[in-house]
């Protein structure tokens, strides 16, 4: 499309529809603490049509046209998905977390050391499901109670929880935030966007860092509570090792990945080790690959498919509502806005502004993070390209700080929201305050200063160089 898409009241209109898909993440996620990414979705296309409402006569094609272009980027980030959810859902099957509730019954650890286990444990289950909030769901009725009764704290365990599954959210390459971190970065000397397995290589770095810092943090804060009766019951039904196993075809699904840079050569590796492994252990059967129960498909092959759909509708929205603003120029303003700043005259003042700008991005969205940085991700794009960035560090900046410090706010994060609705329901211990559960979050916090600290010294930087290969000097 040549001609620029026009509002009626200038440029500025093009945000309508950002504004009103804002007001829906803080209605449902909120005030209605309604976890559906669907519903964002619904949020986001109602935002479209009312905002073609405000374009001037004889554009009203166009912002659809523009809305259609949008869309169109976000075919293989939503392809990826699909295929994702597929493995995700074989993992999750398995139940992996009973593995490891029998591995710390066995090592006989409580008090700081069991939040620590824990906190490797999740995340462990998270980079393996790919689902933050899906291994919340999972792991907060096993480990949370059971620590309590085992002298932790309830605080920094219940943060050790959400922390851990953040921390697979950011790094598993089956992850949805990191396809959409991955997917919005182009290369500007070859064709196409960053791959997934190299995007995971060259953020490994930073999460093992932060992470191994967050794991002595919690031994050493995670203790001090007072140890009751009941935590070995909880342990005992939760107890199966036979599903340590699982952790093979998730380990070569990874190496597969990181090595091939394909993620669908090491998905389909994956799926099929993760399925002949479940099958000979017992962990699966054959209705639990695929199946019919009472009219209604069953079996992770089709709950891959069904438990991605909102997000896919998610991402295809919110790509419509960036098609807007690319169409209206808006997106081109904001970049040359951000590079013709004072911070835009350097690379570390350009990575400055990412930080900054997804940080924002994420904190008015409700730490929606798949949402945030679909929005963002675009313009970070821009920015990155201009100044020679390669994507793989201009993705895991994009990802890294939207799962950082950020997601901690009390009273503006998803993550917060659940980690305190988790704690509800025990006799044992009183639900926890928000503003408890956030202060427990140490491996964000930590993430936030590791990212910070390679943003100042440089550490990690890698440029784009020739046939968009990664370099450590710009002129190469």
């Amino acid at each position: 499309m040549n001609k620029r898409l026009e509002f009626r009241g200038g440029w500025g209109a093009a945000f309508i529809p950002v504004v009103i898909f804002l007001f829906f993440c803080i209605l449902f996620f909120i005030v209605f603490k309604a976890f559906e990414m669907y519903a964002l979705a619904m949020g986001a296309f109602v935002a479209l049509m009312v905002g073609a409402i405000f374009v001037k006569k004889g554009n009203y094609n166009r912002f659809w046209d523009s809305v259609y272009e949008g869309v169109k980027e976000a075919v293989p980030i939503t392809i990826l998905l699909f295929v994702i959810g597929m493995f995700s859902e074989l993992i999750k099957a398995t139940n992996i977390s009973s593995g490891f509730v029998w591995l710390a019954n066995l090592l006989g650890v409580d008090g700081g050391l069991f939040t620590a286990f824990t906190f490797l444990a999740v995340c462990i289950i998270s980079t393996a499901t790919g689902s933050s909030i899906g291994t919340m769901f999972t792991c907060f009725p096993i480990f949370y109670p059971a620590g309590v009764l085992l002298g932790c704290d309830p605080a920094v365990l219940a943060g050790a929880i959400v922390s851990a599954s953040i921390f697979g959210d950011n790094l598993a390459p089956i992850s949805d935030t990191t396809i959409i971190s991955a997917g919005t970065q182009e290369y500007t000397k070859k064709e196409g966007f960053a791959e997934v397995g190299g995007c995971v290589a060259a953020r490994l770095k930073y999460s093992l860092v932060a992470g191994i810092i967050s794991f002595v943090l919690f031994w050493v804060f995670g203790g001090g509570g007072t140890v009751g009766v009941g935590a070995s019951d909880i342990l005992a039904k939760n107890m199966n090792p036979t599903t340590l196993v699982m952790l093979v075809p998730v380990a070569v699904m990874l190496i597969a990945a990181i090595k091939t840079r394909n993620i669908y050569i090491a998905i389909t590796i994956g799926i099929i080790l993760g399925t002949i492994t479940g099958l000979a252990f017992n962990l699966l059967n054959f209705d639990n690959i695929i199946s019919v129960v009472d009219g209604a498909p069953k079996g992770f092959l089709t709950g891959g498919i069904s438990s991605m759909m909102a997000t896919v509708t998610l991402v295809i929205s919110v790509y419509g509502i960036m098609g807007v603003l690319n169409g209206a120029g808006v997106l081109e303003k904001v970049t040359n806005g951000i590079l013709n700043s004072k911070m835009g005259q350097t690379v570390r003042g350009a990575e400055i502004a990412m930080m900054l700008g997804i940080s924002f991005t994420t904190l008015i969205f409700g730490g929606v993070t798949s949402a945030s940085m679909t929005t963002f991700g675009k313009v970070q794009n821009e920015i990155g390209k201009r100044v020679g960035l390669h994507p793989y560090r201009r993705s895991y900046l994009l990802d890294g700080f939207a799962n950082a410090i950020v997601l901690v706010i009390p009273f503006l994060s998803v993550f917060v929201f659940l980690g305190a609705l988790l704690s509800k329901g025990y006799d044992f211990v009183s639900p926890l305050l928000l503003t408890q559960v956030s202060s427990g979050m140490i491996y964000c916090m930590v993430l936030f200063l590791v990212l910070l600290f390679s943003i100042i010294t440089g550490w990690g930087r890698e440029y784009e160089g020739l046939e968009g290969k990664a370099v450590s000097n710009p002129q190469e």
